[in-house]
């Protein structure tokens, strides 16, 4: 994790030093071991350096090619540094301890623009080529690395890796954009670009670009591919090839020169991690690995000791606690929206931001993590959608009663929830064999009478919803937008035209999944990995030390997208095929754990043990700032729910942290439309 800086002036304008010096003062917390700029008429660019890989020890940033003209910048930590230097034609001599900034520049020296398809790894790099006199910039596939940029056409195009270094540029507006204000509130975070200032951009993730004095072109380098599927043999040889993909990519993250943390939670992607790399590092005598965990006295519902314990009783680690219910979600918020920049939907921020805090304390640079495993494995349960699409109604009901019975729920709440959705979606379509087919199964498996079947979910559907609304308005009931959960004012969410992006968006990119496949690939590609990876990023920063997440592999993610949905959901076992991939690793225990830790009961008791009265005062005092954004009564009816209500919700407690967050991260900003 290190800070880039660029500024090119479209209209030869010289490129000042000492903006390209604030920039990087700015990004100071992100370059502990030095700040350098270059510049050459209208073009300049800035790093700031963290060392954390022996190849980075004598690496010196921005790095000038005079041989061939070029000068790049960078933020890469690369994966694949041996078949690049092979691809390359490099000798092990020569390569041996050269920065992985080097490889880039020798990469696009090789291939181009085309540069970025041959990299593995978190990337974020800007290369000023004077031959051909353009900027040439590039974000790794998945969005690790941020890569913040500002673009007037004719005038300029800075970048950073934060949006507060883009606020140096004089020519850089400080203006609030409220169409992100509104997609804040709806929780709508697709928008791979947008950000809280009106002038300032994200590059998306595994895209580059190509910056002129007369255009910017924009262009993807690489797409997930959804048909792709895998086909093995065995189960044994479905997991044997996940345990050697997720290996790799554990192992490609301990490449660093100082002592290693990783958080550990006690689930199963934070304990595979964790016993991974630690039997890596038994195997060549490298130091052990530092954990980071939380416990949770007093709060069972939160606390999984069992399970971390079961991780430790294994593994020659260091291990480090803290005690959750004593962290304060608002404690540090200054200086969370400082380094944020912006505000943030997750309320429960406050627990990595602490964790990072206690590693760096313990002099840790490099921490592992966890992140969206869940996302990447897949939970596997629209597999039970996928079958009843096909009309594989037999096994649905076996797959379905297994995975009630392993979670303490229902097989009518199965039904519910993955078996009747289809049913409706292919009514809508005039798809009647199939309805009817779904029908005499579902009466017969689950013994729900064919009358309520064929009214509820074969003809109803085929009423217009316009039609729906004015029923339930004759009968005094609400209608399905005023039972909406959103936080957000009705007048501001049409002056903003939010719904209706919205359902142009979905038109415009998605299509009802079908398969289990389909439905993770659209989960894969929309923007919430993207969006928590720059918290991610954001968070260690701050603390001067980097993230890495073996999950976000891009091996790994392929490999996990092209299995048989078999391999992800099994006899009721979610998660199939890394509970499979992981036997003789992790502690049985863990491997076949069926529960989860429910975090949002401590969020709520620790905000109203420590921040009671404050939360008090900003909801029902301080929304002002943000009086024409939201609801404010329901904003309020939520919080009061929150603070009576024994079991806790998560509609309500993303409802009451967004209008905290978003006032707060306001006054401490004090940016307006103006």
């Amino acid at each position: 994790m290190s800070g880039i800086t660029g500024l090119f002036y479209l209209n030869n304008k010289p490129a000042n030093p000492h903006v390209l010096t604030s920039m990087n003062a700015q990004l100071a917390h992100r370059g502990p071991d030095g700040q350098s700029t270059w510049h050459a008429g209208e073009i300049g660019l800035g790093h700031t350096m963290l060392r954390v890989t022996p190849e980075a020890v004598s690496e010196c940033l921005p790095l000038v090619d005079s041989y061939t003209r070029c000068v790049i910048t960078a933020d890469a930590c690369l994966d694949n540094r041996a078949d690049l230097i092979k691809t390359l034609g490099l000798t092990r001599f020569e390569s041996q301890m050269l920065p992985d900034s080097r490889l880039i520049l020798e990469a696009y020296h090789k291939w181009g623009s085309s540069c970025p398809t041959y990299l593995l790894g978190a990337f974020a790099f800007a290369i000023w080529d004077a031959d051909n006199h353009h900027l040439f910039c590039a974000r790794d596939h998945i969005g690790i690395k941020p890569f913040y940029y500002a673009y007037q056409a004719g005038q300029h195009f800075a970048f950073a890796s934060e949006i507060k270094a883009l606020l140096c540029v004089p020519a850089v507006p400080r203006r609030l954009n409220e169409v992100m204000v509104a997609n804040y509130l709806a929780s709508f975070i697709e928008d791979q670009t947008i950000t809280f200032y009106e002038h300032i951009f994200r590059l998306p993730p595994a895209h580059s670009a190509i910056i002129t004095p007369t255009a910017m072109q924009l262009q993807p380098y690489w797409a997930l591919d959804p048909s792709r599927e895998i086909k093995h043999k065995s189960d044994d040889a479905y997991a044997q090839g996940f345990r050697d993909i997720f290996t790799e990519a554990v192992r490609c993250r301990l490449r660093t020169s100082g002592p290693i943390g990783s958080s550990l939670s006690g689930g199963l992607d934070s304990s595979s991690i964790v016993c991974t790399a630690q039997m890596l590092l038994n195997q060549v005598g490298e130091s052990p690995l530092h954990t980071f965990s939380y416990l949770y006295d007093g709060i069972p519902a939160c606390d999984e000791r069992h399970f971390i314990d079961a991780v430790l009783s294994e593994q020659n680690v260091i291990p480090h606690f803290l005690q959750g219910g004593q962290q304060n979600p608002l404690g540090d918020t200054d200086k969370i929206l400082h380094y944020y920049d912006e505000a943030f939907i997750g309320p429960n921020s406050y627990l990595p931001w602490g964790l990072t805090k206690a590693a760096r304390q313990n002099n840790i640079r490099v921490l592992l993590d966890g992140f969206d495993g869940d996302t990447v494995v897949s939970h596997g349960d629209f597999y039970l959608s996928e079958l009843a699409y096909k009309g594989d109604w037999s096994t649905f009901t076996t797959e379905a009663e297994q995975l009630a019975q392993r979670f303490n729920s229902h097989r009518l709440h199965m039904l519910v929830t993955y078996g009747l959705p289809p049913v409706r979606a292919q009514a809508k379509q005039g798809q009647w064999p199939k309805v009817a087919n779904a029908v005499n199964a579902i009466h017969h498996n689950f013994q729900v009478p064919r009358r309520n079947l064929w009214l509820h979910h074969g003809l109803k559907p085929l009423v217009p919803m316009g039609a729906r609304q004015t029923w339930r308005k004759l009968r005094g009931e609400k209608t399905i937008n005023e039972n909406s959960d959103i936080p957000i004012n009705a007048l501001f969410a049409q002056r903003i035209g939010l719904y209706e992006r919205i359902r142009q968006y979905d038109q415009a990119t998605l299509h009802p999944p079908r398969t289990l496949r389909e439905e993770q690939w659209q989960v894969l590609t929309a923007g919430g990995l993207a969006y928590v990876l720059e918290l991610c990023d954001k968070t260690a920063a701050a603390f001067s030390l980097e993230a890495r997440h073996p999950f976000m592999d891009k091996r790994l993610i392929e490999y996990c997208l092209a299995l048989p949905a078999e391999q992800k959901l099994s006899q009721g076992w979610p998660r199939r095929i890394l509970r499979e991939a992981m036997r003789g690793i992790l502690p049985e225990p863990v491997r076949l754990r069926h529960t989860k830790a429910d975090l949002e009961e401590g969020f709520v008791r620790t905000l109203m043990t420590f921040e009671g009265k404050k939360a008090d005062d900003l909801i029902f005092n301080k929304l002002g700032l943000i009086d024409d954004y939201i609801d404010r009564p329901l904003v309020q009816a939520a919080y009061r729910r929150l603070k009576t209500q024994k079991n806790t919700n998560s509609s309500d407690i993303f409802t009451v942290w967004k209008a905290l967050n978003l006032t707060q991260w306001l006054a401490y900003t004090g940016l307006t439309t103006k």
